[in-house]
């Protein structure tokens, strides 16, 4: 089971979803500005990327829904959930129901296994999405108001609070993902501080430098970014396919996944198979850095030599540096840091150098009947390099849902 929900989690739980809420307040504000400004193109192009990503995350929760057992769905009818869906509440609502569940867990004067194991159960869905919608509309917006303040040689109140927001968001679903992943290991492979500290550091070394190269490009040429997005997604779309991904419950939403993890690809490494990984993270980090440099080399070449974004040039330099320094602390974090260490130590293998062979570590065997997330677990697997228990196939349920069925 995954460890205790108490009032530290709930107040988190709380947190991520207020944040999320700003979020879509600041896309409304960052929208209007805009429209006030005389910019409408951009106006529209904040909330396009804010329904894109939203349309594709709520598709994801209510497939999610739809496979899971109903003893483990909100107490709602399906047409209500279905509209919430179709509004673009889905996700909003998978929050609220959580802090329910949270509050009448913390409430409780017994610790209710049951109850705890359902907590969970909603929090590893919530946190997946969370991730999705960041790379499917934050990040991408992140570099839109970027760029707009490069251009602009200066940032309005509303550009600020839509940085900061999506920036918050950025770093919240990164954390809070890798925190969820975390939570299915077995207590002696607890997240450290220094761990996450250094997490979160290697993904924003790493995920800086694409956004700002590929704003500098779109500064240059904005119609282009149309051309290069596409080709580079439909590369990673492909290279995805090609690992014989296992997510979804079944063919045709799996597809929806790959184009998900596909766009998160395009800024960010994202494991999504089982087995040695490190091969695999070479390519992908080659073919960003080369894609990046070209970027970055096409906005230095040509631009104007009058040009007043001069003052951009060392940072543009400065890119390639802390690129490299996120693959070293990366480094440092699977060298020291990567719970598979412990793992090692009694006789199993790091997970960059996983072979699938026995010795990865251990999840908790359940002493109770337990809430597992087939999502989820699936991908701790490829994280951590973690063997399905012999002859077992966990779907989205408890372990006595399954039996019973």
């Amino acid at each position: 089971m995954a460890r205790g929900f108490g009032p530290r989690q709930l107040a988190l739980a709380a947190a991520g979803t207020a944040a999320a809420a700003l979020d879509v307040c600041a896309d409304g504000w960052v929208a209007a500005g805009y429209a006030r400004g005389g910019r409408p193109g951009l106006a529209a192009l904040v909330l396009a990327l804010r329904a894109a990503g939203s349309v594709a995350t709520q598709a994801c929760s209510w497939l999610w829904l739809r496979s899971d057992p109903p003893a483990l769905r909100p107490a709602a009818a399906p047409g209500l959930l279905a509209a919430l869906h179709l509004l673009q509440l889905g996700f909003l609502f998978r929050c609220l129901h959580a802090l329910k569940v949270g509050w009448n867990v913390c409430r409780a004067k017994e610790e209710d296994g049951e109850e705890q194991g359902h907590m969970a159960f909603l929090c590893h869905d919530i946190s997946m999405l969370r991730l999705f919608e960041t790379f499917l509309e934050n990040t991408p917006q992140l570099t839109l108001l970027l760029c707009v303040i490069l251009q602009t040689g200066a940032a309005e109140p509303f550009q600020g609070l839509g940085l900061c927001t999506a920036f918050l968001c950025v770093t919240w679903s990164l954390l809070d993902y890798h925190q969820s992943l975390r939570s299915f290991l077995q207590d002696k492979y607890e997240l450290s501080v220094s761990s996450s500290i250094v997490y979160f550091l290697w993904n924003l070394f790493l995920i800086c430098p694409r956004i700002l190269t590929v704003a500098l490009f779109s500064l240059l040429w904005p119609y282009a970014v149309a051309v290069h997005f596409p080709l580079v997604w439909l590369a990673m779309f492909l290279w995805v396919s090609l690992q014989g991904t296992d997510f979804m419950e079944s063919p045709a939403p799996e597809q929806l996944y790959r184009a998900v993890v596909a766009v998160i690809l395009y800024f960010s490494w994202f494991n999504v198979s089982q087995g040695r990984t490190l091969h695999r993270s070479i390519i992908y980090h080659s073919f960003i850095l080369v894609d990046s440099a070209l970027l970055a080399l096409s906005w230095l070449w040509c631009r104007s030599p009058s040009d007043e974004h001069s003052y951009l040039i060392p940072v543009v330099f400065a890119a390639l540096p802390c690129y490299l320094l996120g693959l070293a602390l990366r480094l440092t974090y699977y060298k020291w840091l990567h719970p598979s260490l412990r793992a090692q130590e009694e006789g199993g293998f790091d997970e960059v150098d996983a072979n699938g062979t026995g010795g990865a570590m251990e999840l908790p065997s359940p002493a109770e009947p337990d809430f597992v997330n087939r999502r989820m677990r699936w991908l701790v697997q490829t994280q951590f390099s973690i063997s399905w228990p012999v002859g077992q196939r966990f779907l989205n349920g408890a372990a006595a849902l399954e039996s019973a069925a």
